[in-house]
């Protein structure tokens, strides 16, 4: 199974990537958040974390075509596992669907906001409910995707498992899932940099004593 695919971005379409990796050209379908990622990067050399998967019916004869999807952080590869985990979800409709941030689509989900869900591409009311019931309680670590600015420019996520045990911290301290996550915020949306759970719940705590 191909689980990261790195080489020379050729072609960037709404849908697709195109990736040299000499001798070959790879065609990488992508959701419109990784699109976004990519759009200054034609030319340049990228890595993408992918899923595979069949593209066919079979029990209707039709052709078996082997695909790559591809993501621009673990984070994304997994959130959109998850989405595309739901009954009448799927690969196909989740890529049409993903045309916001993770972090936005997570918190409409984590807050059971159907009328936000249902303004994604292809997902109606029902198909909305059926993602707030098995999703919800998921959402929290996604919900709190935050990118910090590093020294030579480039976007990097905030270590995921310092944020994750940083919030089961919060929550077995009595705050409840929304309370936490407004803690959080306000820390992660600044420059600084944490790296560890120790130097992140103290600014969280430092925050909170000043309003």
């Amino acid at each position: 199974m191909i689980t990261k695919i790195t080489g020379q971005l050729i072609q960037l379409d709404d849908n697709s990537a195109t990736i040299g990796v000499d001798p070959f050209e790879y065609e990488i379908l992508i959701p419109d958040f990784t699109r976004r990622h990519l759009q200054l990067s034609v030319g340049s050399k990228i890595s993408l974390l992918t899923i595979q998967y069949i593209d066919g019916n079979v029990q209707k004869g039709g052709r078996m075509t082997p695909r790559l999807i591809g993501f621009a952080s673990d984070i994304e590869r997994e959130f959109f596992e998850l989405f595309c985990s739901v009954d009448g979800v799927g690969v196909k409709k989740a890529l049409r669907a993903m045309v916001r941030p993770v972090q936005d689509v997570a918190k409409a989900i984590e807050q059971q906001d159907i009328k936000v869900i249902s303004t994604l591409p292809g997902i109606g009311p029902a198909t909305s409910e059926r993602i707030v019931a098995k999703l919800r309680r998921k959402m929290p670590k996604f919900a709190l995707m935050v990118s910090a600015t590093t020294e030579d420019g480039e976007q990097q996520q905030v270590e995921r498992s310092i944020v994750d045990e940083t919030f089961q911290i919060l929550l077995s301290l009595g705050h409840g899932e929304s309370d936490a996550r407004r803690l959080l915020e306000a820390p992660l949306s600044g420059k600084k940099k944490f790296k560890d759970v120790e130097s992140l719940l103290q600014a969280v705590y430092d925050q909170s004593s000043k309003d």
